[in-house]
């Protein structure tokens, strides 16, 4: 879907992505398109009609960085609304992020994404990343750490 049909949008459109974590770090995927290009965030993407969030979010991994990953848990959404000089949506997205662990194999750019990136909660703070993306990775972690604890009891 180009750009152009996604401005100025009659409802929002709903997304989902996903948190890989492996060994204390998240993976992040640099925007290759608008908006926010540039930007550090998390795979994913629009959920296509009759796909499942999850299915979604693992479906957009595999595009933009050519990996899989076993989702530990469903996140609270982020709602992005950017508004026009005249307060009109210029964009509204609902994103359902997802907590996973890193299966295996290495991430690579796909078109979707500009560069990839294993990161520390502490070095993302330093990067340009898209709104609520603190908020979405403390909660991640913590869903890793509890998933964690839960199946080594």
């Amino acid at each position: 879907m180009s750009e152009t049909v996604r401005l100025f949008p009659a409802r929002p459109f709903v997304g989902a992505s996903i948190a890989v974590i492996r060994d204390g770090r998240v993976l992040l995927a640099a925007r290759a398109n608008e908006p926010m290009r540039g930007v550090w965030t998390l795979p994913g993407g629009l959920v296509e009609a009759g796909e499942g969030l999850s299915e979604a979010a693992r479906r957009e991994l595999a595009e933009e960085v050519g990996l899989d990953a076993t989702v530990v848990a469903v996140l609270s959404p982020t709602e992005i609304i950017e508004r026009d000089a005249e307060g009109r949506v210029r964009h509204h997205y609902v994103v359902h992020p997802h907590a996973a662990l890193w299966c295996g194999g290495e991430a690579v750019p796909g078109p979707e994404a500009l560069g990839v990136r294993w990161a520390r909660p502490d070095e993302v703070e330093a990067l340009a990343t898209t709104p609520g993306l603190g908020r979405t990775l403390a909660e991640a972690f913590a869903a890793v750490e509890r998933h964690t604890a839960e199946s080594a009891a």
